[in-house]
């Protein structure tokens, strides 16, 4: 069945780009997928993190095997902007797993009316959450920061099944 509104697109691993797929404990295995069809099948808004299903062909006409993984990382030659290799992780629906999301601040703090500055000291957050609830960004409403107030990773509302792999008392944005 699908998995939600985040469910796995599917690559076809047959075209040019080299890659790997690791993980799970399983031995790594080199594929090839033609780079627009991977492009098409991320998440704009989250690139990153997108779950997707890796149909890998068997060798000799063998039966494709079906590998749920998240792109980890992503090489990218600066010149051409065409994608170099990617690295993918295995994963499984019901594990979790360990990815940094971004953080972004919205509102403007109190104390910057009153003449101090918006200091935010982290920009990614990292945390622990199985596939389909990794978050696309994480949001912080600094509003109510009055100058000597900070946010810490405490306050961050991370949804349902999203832990931070972070102190808790670890500011986040301070004015």
């Amino acid at each position: 069945g699908s998995t939600g509104k985040g469910g796995a697109r599917k690559v076809r691993a047959t075209g040019k780009v080299p890659g790997v797929v690791y993980g799970r404990k399983l031995a790594p295995i080199a594929v090839t997928f033609d780079e627009k069809e991977l492009f098409s099948s991320l998440d704009k808004e989250k690139r990153r993190n997108t779950v997707i299903a890796l149909a890998i062909a068997g060798g000799d006409g063998g039966k494709a095997e079906e590998v749920t993984a998240m792109v980890r990382d992503a090489q990218i030659n600066p010149v051409s902007q065409r994608l170099v290799h990617v690295d993918f992780l295995r994963v499984d629906l019901n594990e979790e797993v360990h990815v940094t999301v971004p953080l972004v601040l919205t509102g403007k703090a109190v104390g910057t009316t009153n003449g101090g500055n918006l200091h935010q000291s982290l920009h990614v957050i990292s945390v622990a959450a199985k596939p389909a609830a990794i978050p696309t960004k994480l949001e912080a409403d600094v509003s109510a920061l009055d100058i000597g107030d900070a946010l810490h990773v405490s306050d961050l509302k991370l949804g349902a099944g999203v832990r931070a792999l972070l102190d808790p008392r670890d500011a986040i944005a301070s004015v």
